[in-house]
């Protein structure tokens, strides 16, 4: 199911959204703390975000700006101040696309689907995964934590990728090996090792400590 993140702070033009993006089988999830809007973000995962220019304490650029640091996901503007100024600051900060207030709710769904079939019918992985904090980006293979970016190779961001899309669950390491192999990365057992050992190190450095858990005999993990 489809997850939209709004963030609109009238509450009866964000409930009616929620209403109408739940009726059509997505998920709505309208902001709560306008102070916190990164943080809502990172813990939904949203594959497409529904955001207004004027917001409490900063407005829709802003938080535009603070998505597009960390992810490709979908955005669309929602605004009563649609001259041309606005529309093309709104472009140009990163939006996918932008609505007039007062709109007509069918055109604003149709919108949605529209963007939401071209950036994922063909692939089915959220544009961002979070845990404690850290976002791996899915977009541009890229991990961001505490607004600093961990450089990754192309074999950590596969194992750190696989973790995460089962997180709360053992990976084995048979099953990481065959994901590195789907890359043409043909690992062996100490390859393996060697690869999750230097991931932990810059995780780690980076301020995650134990992030990546050991399941002696099996694999690994990371908590849920």
């Amino acid at each position: 199911m489809y997850k939209i993140l709004i963030v609109e702070d009238d509450e009866g033009i964000a409930e009616s959204l929620s209403r109408q993006i739940a009726s059509w089988d997505m998920e709505p999830h309208p902001v709560v703390d306008f102070h916190q809007v990164m943080q809502e973000f990172a813990a939904v995962s949203p594959h497409l975000v529904l955001l207004d220019i004027m917001l409490p304490f900063y407005n829709g650029y802003y938080w535009c700006s603070e998505i597009r640091r960390v992810s490709n996901v979908p955005i669309v503007f929602l605004s009563s101040a649609s001259d041309n100024m606005n529309i093309v600051m709104a472009m140009n900060m990163g939006g996918d696309d932008f609505i007039a207030k007062p709109f007509d709710m069918a055109v604003l769904i149709s919108k949605i689907q529209a963007l939401l079939r071209r950036t994922y019918d063909f692939g089915g992985t959220l544009p961002v995964l979070e845990h404690r904090g850290a976002l791996l980006n899915t977009g541009d293979n890229t991990l961001t934590y505490r607004g600093e970016q961990i450089p990754l190779s192309k074999n950590e961001y596969r194992i750190l990728l696989s973790l995460l899309e089962s997180k709360g669950q053992v990976v084995s390491r048979e099953r990481l090996m065959e994901k590195l192999w789907e890359t043409d990365s043909f690992v062996d057992d100490n390859t393996l090792t060697v690869n999750v050992n230097r991931l932990r190190k810059k995780l780690e450095a980076a301020g995650l400590e134990d992030f990546i858990a050991t399941k002696f005999g099996v694999g690994y993990m990371v908590s849920g």
